[in-house]
């Protein structure tokens, strides 16, 4: 899930949150402000950023806007509450938010098939192919279930953790 800037510029004076680190400069899953950003014209674009919470001032080179879009995205969520969450729930967040059924899901059910139907031809039973039909309706429906509930628990958590430290007066559980 990558969210696309249609110019360079749409992102000076915005924060965004970094989804891949750089060697010795920004962790992913940090908030980042965008001080200037610049279009060169070998078509690269070089960003001017600030990590939000210790103030350090970098740049950064990529080679087009495509690849600045892959590093970081704007989010509000984790910019507005920032300081409630450490980095590896924020990393897990955005593991969570980059997860999407063809890419993560589809690769784990065509693996639960193959060994069921591998074993049920290995055994060459009618019985096995009965067996293997329903545990294959059983994985499908399994891992569906998983897939929506995984992304529910992990928001679920990350709202209590917010309304915990705050006075909003809602208690997710």
């Amino acid at each position: 899930m990558t969210y696309m800037l249609n110019d360079i510029d749409e992102a000076i004076d915005r924060k965004f949150l970094v989804t891949k680190s750089l060697s010795n400069q920004v962790e992913a899953g940090t908030i980042v402000h965008i001080m200037d950003a610049v279009n060169e014209k070998d078509g690269s674009v070089t960003v001017y950023y600030r990590i939000t919470y210790t103030k350090q001032d970098y740049t950064v080179k990529f080679e087009n806007l495509k690849q600045f879009c892959k590093w970081a995205r704007p989010d509000n969520f984790i910019a507005r509450h920032y300081e409630s969450f450490d980095i590896k729930e924020i990393q897990q967040y955005i593991k969570m938010k980059d997860r999407t059924f063809m890419s993560f899901y589809l690769p784990i059910i065509l693996v639960a098939l193959v060994i069921i139907w591998a074993v049920a031809l290995i055994l060459k039973k009618p019985l096995f192919y009965v067996v293997g039909g329903i545990l294959s309706a059983a994985v499908i429906g399994l891992v569906i279930y998983l897939y929506k509930v995984v992304k529910h628990r992990t928001m679920i958590r990350l709202y209590s953790k917010i309304s915990s430290n705050s006075n909003w007066g809602v208690n997710f559980k």
